[in-house]
């Protein structure tokens, strides 16, 4: 049977439709594309580093809201507006998975207004 349960972080960047911030599933947890929004203000930061940085800071918010960490993500999708800038993305990465990494795709796309959008699936640590 499986279990189902909706995640919606308190502390997250507010869901710009209609979706769940995450699904807690059988022992993972499938986060939905996050981008760079700040969650108190809203604002995007200024440059494609801060935004890639804060993209990840709201994933890291949402997975402690359902009981795991960036330690436990098993994979990510990863998508740029821009993959001439894949080198510098790769780069700020390694700042959030230093080793071990999860398996990865990276797609270049067209985005709303924002140049990065990244979406994962982790283990729950009592699963793992």
């Amino acid at each position: 049977m499986t279990v189902r349960k909706t995640i919606f972080a308190e502390q997250g960047a507010k869901p710009a439709g209609q979706y769940s911030h995450a699904i807690v599933a059988n022992g993972f947890v499938y986060v939905s594309g996050q981008g760079p929004h700040h969650p108190e203000t809203g604002e995007l930061p200024a440059d494609f580093a801060g935004e890639v940085r804060q993209t990840l800071r709201n994933l890291e918010i949402i997975l402690k809201a359902a009981g795991t960490d960036l330690a436990h993500v098993v994979k990510v999708n990863s998508y740029l507006s821009d993959l001439g800038r894949f080198k510098e993305y790769n780069e700020i990465y390694k700042e959030f998975f230093p080793s071990a990494p999860p398996a990865r795709t990276t797609i270049g796309c067209a985005l709303n207004a924002i140049q990065v959008e990244i979406d994962c699936v982790a283990v729950l640590p009592s699963a793992a």
